[in-house]
């Protein structure tokens, strides 16, 4: 299951402050348990030194009598202890305290000292430091001798009850414990208010999404004082609302213009069949009834098929077939079908494109393309002026542009020609001969075939439609 924004925020700021506790306390706890071993052990080496210093043989006898007068081996409660050896581990001496146990005999050398916790089942824990050192002597030269001699360096151990520095040392740990536990529950709350609070602005965002209506989608969020992260979703949302209402005001437009479109055709077909009907005529005139009702009748069929490429393409439910198209055969061919019409107006076609230009892409999907281009610029262009078809290779693309003269056109006009059931003819005189879908199907079924197309009017009233293909059609 997903846990949500909140929880996720409250667990990573709390796992965090585990995490730096944790490191801070350990990092600590350690610091300061080497600190304090390290002035015990200080402490220890100290006494063995100050033992060793106070040991003087006479005669192979051991002289402990400074040793004795030192406090820390005569008080029980300090529990400190000593026990010296001899080179072969006979025991010289050990201190009134111990009685008849014995200190470990710590393996040191002249130059180095041992340090080793000595755990007992019943005392508690003691560290020990061991040495060796070389005994005073009566005179210098004896003890220049016993000391090349080697024949009297002892061993000194000297232990001393730990209890007291591991009190405080599991006290240590114990506050740690206590301080990080107190810690992390201020995190939990501190974290849970400001995660809260933080996401406040989410909430107010959330409320105004829900009281927006679907019959009122010009209402944009408002809520001020948005954090910066949170700003670029809000102002993502405010551009869908605009283009959701843009998309809901083309959808109500279209369905009116769809209705606009089939009434008209309808109209005069239910007058023509109504005034037919009328009285008794004889073949002739209901032949030509008949005539005119099915010329309005594949008129709306065309509209109809029109209306459903328009839906496959933006569905992308159109297959294509991939092949080598000869561009300028096609345009010849597609020109075929308006040659008579163009003949009637006096409008002289020109094809530019060079016979080897060559492109892969969906023949039947470029045939409707251009045969669209063609009958809306034989239409639109006036009596007696030029319609002319080029192409260019631009790289990876082909350019294709269709161009006529006598456009009327404004440069603000130009900008709406791709949109459905949009025509110059504002008042809609021309419906039946062109519907206003011919150019938005052009562009509809360029952009499927990977392309793009623009209008533009140029200076002198010509027309240009410019087609943007891939030289190879990805399918």
């Amino acid at each position: 299951m997903t846990r949500s924004l909140r929880t996720r925020l409250i667990i990573g700021i709390v796992g965090g402050m585990v995490l730096l506790l944790t490191v801070f306390s350990l990092t600590v706890y350690i610091l300061i348990q080497r600190a304090l071993v390290n002035q015990f052990d200080a402490a220890l080496l100290s006494t063995a030194q100050v033992l060793a210093a106070s040991i003087e043989i006479d005669a192979n006898n051991i002289d402990l009598e400074d040793v004795q007068q030192m406090p820390e081996f005569n008080d029980p409660e300090l529990q400190t202890y000593y026990q010296i050896w001899e080179q072969d581990g006979t025991v010289m001496a050990r201190s009134p305290l111990l009685g008849t146990d014995d200190l470990p005999r710590l393996e040191a050398s002249f130059n180095t000292v041992v340090f080793k916790v000595l755990n007992t089942r019943d005392d508690p824990p003691q560290r020990a430091v061991g040495l060796k050192f070389l005994p005073r002597s009566e005179t210098r030269e004896q003890e220049a001798h016993e000391q090349a001699a080697n024949d009297k360096v002892l061993t000194l151990t000297v232990a001393r009850g730990a209890g007291g520095l591991y009190n405080q040392l599991s006290l240590l740990r114990w506050l740690l414990f206590v301080a990080s536990g107190v810690a992390i529950a201020l995190s939990v709350f501190i974290a849970s208010f400001v995660v809260r609070q933080g996401l406040n602005p989410l909430h107010s965002i959330a409320s105004e999404i829900a009281a927006i209506r679907e019959d009122d989608l010009a209402t944009r969020i408002g809520t001020t004082s948005v954090p910066a992260e949170i700003l670029p979703v809000k102002n993502r949302l405010n551009d869908l609302l605009c283009r959701l209402e843009d998309a809901f005001k083309r959808e109500r437009r279209f369905t009116a213009d769809v209705a606009h479109e089939l009434r008209t055709p309808l109209a005069g077909m239910l007058s023509t069949l109504e005034v037919t009907l009328a009285r008794l005529r004889d073949v002739n005139e209901y032949q030509a009834s008949l005539s005119d009702c099915l010329a309005i009748s594949r008129s709306m069929q065309r509209m109809v098929d029109n209306l459903l490429t328009l839906a496959r393409a933006d569905a992308h439910q159109i297959t294509f077939r991939r092949v080598r198209i000869q561009l300028a055969e096609l345009v010849n061919s597609c020109w075929q079908s308006f040659s008579d019409r163009a003949v009637e107006r006096e409008v002289v076609f020109e094809n530019r494109i060079p016979a080897e230009m060559t492109c892969e892409s969906d023949y039947d999907s470029l045939s409707m393309v251009l045969l669209n281009l063609l009958d809306n610029a034989v239409e639109y262009t006036n009596q007696g002026s030029q319609i002319w078809a080029a192409a260019r290779q631009a790289g990876e693309l082909i350019e294709i542009t269709v161009a006529n003269t006598g456009c009327k056109l404004t440069s603000e006009q130009v900008s709406q020609v791709f949109d459905c059931f949009w025509r110059g003819d504002s008042s809609r005189t021309s419906t039946g001969a062109h519907s206003g879908l011919g150019l938005a199907l052009v562009q509809r079924l360029v952009r499927a075939l990977g392309g793009s197309v623009a209008a533009e009017l140029q200076p002198g009233g010509i027309f240009i439609i410019c087609l943007t293909l891939p030289d190879s059609l990805q399918i």
